[in-house]
C-alpha cells in the first residue's frame, strides 16, 4: 500500500509540473516550424509524458538493479492497472530520449535552497572497465579518462553542491579529464555563504571571485602551505565535510545513476537526472542536524 501512495503522490507531482511544461513547450515548437509547410508525421505512444516521467523515476525508488527487470517485471506486471496502455520494453527504451528536456526541467523545481552553509565535491561516473577501455563504443569521443586518488577510470564527472540538510543545490556533468576548480563558479550562481570542499578547490583566483559574489570558499590546507587561523564553526563544519559523500553513496547505491549497462549517451543523461530528481523528492536524506542556536549563530558570522 505504501508503494502505492508514493506512486500516486510521485505522479501528482510530475503531472502538475507536466501541464505547464507542455503548454511552453508546444508554443516552443510551434514557433519553430511556423513557415515550413511539411507536416511531420507523429505515431503518439500509449502513455503520456507525464506517465512516462513517473516510471523512469519511479524505477529509483523501487530498489531494482536494473531497468530492464523492473519494466518487465514490476511495470508490465504489478503496475499494470495504473497504466493499461503499456508499452513493450524495447518501445518504451525507444521513447525514453524524447522525455531528456522535460526530466531536465523537472529536476531543477524539485533542488533545494541555499542555507548559507553549502558544500562541494565530485564523484566520477565510470562507463566501464579500465581492461574495456580501448573496446567500449557507445561513449567513445565523449567519456575521458581522469585520475582520482583512487587511481584512472574512464567516464563522467558529476559536480554536486548541497546544503546542510544534504538538499541537491546545484549539478553539473562535465567529461572525466576536467579539474574539478572549473565548474566551480556556475555551480555557485544561486548560493550564499559559505562553500566547503576538499584540498582540490584549492586557487587564490577562485576564493576572490567567489568572494566577491558572497561566496566564501574554505578548504583544507595542504603540507607545505602556510597556517592560517579560522573560525571554530569553521573548523567544525570543514570536518563534516563527509556528508556530500553520504549524498554520492546514496545516488550510487540507492538510485543506481552509475552502471556499466548504457547503450545510448541519452539514455544515460535520462537515467542520471531522473536519479537526482529521485533523491531530491525523497523524504528521509543525510542531514548535519545542527541545532538551532548553532545555526542562528552561523548565520550571523556570514
Amino acid at each position: 500500500m505504501k508503494q502505492e501512495l508514493d506512486l500516486i503522490t510521485l505522479f501528482c507531482l510530475i503531472d502538475d509540473f507536466c501541464k505547464s511544461f507542455e503548454i511552453l513547450w508546444k508554443k516552443i515548437l510551434i514557433e519553430n516550424r511556423k513557415g515550413k509547410n511539411h507536416k511531420k508525421a507523429t505515431r503518439h505512444p500509449g502513455l503520456s509524458l507525464s506517465e512516462m516521467m513517473t516510471l523512469l523515476v519511479f524505477f529509483h525508488f523501487s530498489g531494482y538493479r536494473t531497468f530492464k527487470q523492473y519494466y518487465q517485471i514490476y511495470v508490465t506486471g504489478v503496475l499494470r492497472n495504473y497504466f493499461p496502455r503499456i508499452p513493450s520494453y524495447s518501445r518504451f527504451v525507444q521513447l525514453t530520449p524524447g522525455t531528456l528536456f522535460a526530466i531536465f526541467c523537472f529536476s531543477q523545481t524539485v533542488l533545494g535552497l541555499s542555507s548559507g552553509i553549502s558544500f562541494i565535491d565530485s564523484t566520477l561516473l565510470t562507463v566501464c572497465h579500465n581492461r574495456r577501455i580501448h573496446s567500449h563504443k557507445v561513449f567513445r569521443g565523449i567519456a575521458k579518462r581522469g585520475k582520482t586518488t583512487t587511481g584512472w577510470f574512464f567516464g563522467f564527472k558529476l559536480h554536486l553542491v548541497i546544503n546542510d540538510k544534504g538538499e541537491i543545490l546545484a549539478y553539473m556533468l562535465t567529461e572525466g579529464n576536467v579539474d574539478d576548480r572549473k565548474p566551480v563558479k556556475d555551480l555557485c550562481q544561486k548560493i550564499f555563504g559559505k562553500l566547503f570542499g576538499d584540498k582540490g578547490y584549492i586557487s587564490s583566483s577562485l576564493f576572490s571571485e567567489l568572494y566577491e559574489s558572497g561566496v566564501q570558499l574554505i578548504t583544507r590546507l595542504k603540507a607545505n602551505m602556510k597556517n592560517k587561523l579560522m573560525n571554530l564553526y569553521d573548523k567544525f563544519l570543514l570536518r563534516k565535510r563527509g556528508l556530500i559523500e553520504s549524498v554520492h553513496n546514496r545516488l550510487k547505491n540507492g538510485c543506481q545513476i552509475e552502471h556499466h549497462r548504457h547503450r545510448s549517451l541519452w539514455n544515460f543523461l535520462v537515467n542520471l537526472i531522473s536519479g537526482i530528481s529521485a533523491y531530491e523528492i525523497y523524504p528521509i536524506k543525510p542531514t548535519l542536524k545542527l541545532p538551532k542556536e548553532e545555526l542562528s549563530y552561523i548565520s550571523s558570522q556570514i
